[in-house]
């Protein structure tokens, strides 16, 4: 795709439907706070300051502050590191495990696409929060095992979609003479046909970075992800929640609008990419 092609599709996203320009300016500011958080935090989001607790938001603490004294705009700005970053990683390791399994099966078919559809079919015969709470309680609260969890809870999304995609497209002709120019079956998966199928399956990918983050969250908002002080929107919206009749609503409304922004920005974002992926969406 050249630059002038490239421009035009994305002038025509954006154009076309403003709400996929928010999406990409919200986008952009998730971004500078994951990766600028810490500078750009005015307090330090792990200090407690007993005098400054439970103050509504102001001029000096726009979220107001919690029930330690913290600073909830500066642990909002922070935690969108960690919860981006858990999202990404899950949904890239998925996307890539998935992709090789789903595509291996729907290739070489036989035994193979037997043991791997049996395994995705394991994986969605589980609630798969409950599966992802499964994972987590087995191998203990830590970032490292939210993502695990995430990742395989994943997987059935990407192999699926890999494997119905690849069983098509492996009889087609170009595959048929790559075959014949003598190129084996892993060369020909990696070069001519995976290539074929890795833009709407970016677009799935979009869309499950919002699930992802909502997952991450759930699991740290009933005890079983990323434990406290450490910034985390699904934390704070669990710490906050029991200030919910006492009145102080801020502990847990600015963390659960970060939240709801995240996951809107990021299905907004997969319905722009199917506008430049799929050409009939043009029309």
């Amino acid at each position: 795709m050249s630059g002038a092609t490239l421009a035009r599709d994305l002038r025509y996203a954006f154009g076309s439907n403003p709400l996929t320009a928010a999406a990409a300016g919200l986008f952009a500011l998730l971004l500078l706070c994951a990766v600028f958080g810490p500078a750009l935090a005015p307090y330090d989001p792990l200090a407690t300051n007993a005098d400054m607790r439970m103050i509504p938001p102001s001029l000096a603490h726009p979220f107001g502050t919690d029930h330690l004294g913290r600073d909830i705009f500066s642990r909002v700005i922070v935690a969108a590191r960690l919860d981006l970053g858990m999202a990404l990683t899950a949904v890239v390791a998925s996307l890539l495990i998935g992709t090789a399994l789903g595509a291996a099966a729907g290739y070489l078919g036989g035994w193979v696409d037997l043991v791997i559809g049996r395994f995705f079919d394991t994986i969605m015969a589980f609630p798969l929060f409950v599966l992802a709470m499964s994972i987590v309680a087995a191998l203990g609260n830590s970032v490292v095992n939210i993502i695990i969890a995430t990742i395989v809870i994943n997987l059935p999304f990407y192999g699926r979609f890999a494997r119905a995609e690849v069983s098509v497209l492996r009889n087609s002709a170009y595959v048929e003479a790559a075959r014949m120019g003598g190129n084996g079956a892993v060369r020909i998966l990696w070069a001519h046909i995976v290539p074929n199928i890795l833009p709407p399956m970016m677009v799935q990918a979009s869309l499950n970075m919002g699930w992802a983050i909502l997952n991450a969250a759930g699991l740290s908002f009933i005890g079983l992800g990323v434990r406290p002080p450490d910034a985390e929107w699904g934390i704070m919206v669990s710490e906050g929640a029991a200030y919910i009749f006492s009145g102080e609503w801020w502990t847990f409304f600015f963390p659960g609008m970060a939240l709801v922004l995240a996951v809107f920005c990021f299905n907004l974002l997969g319905d722009g990419l199917r506008d430049l992926i799929d050409p009939r969406r043009r029309t």
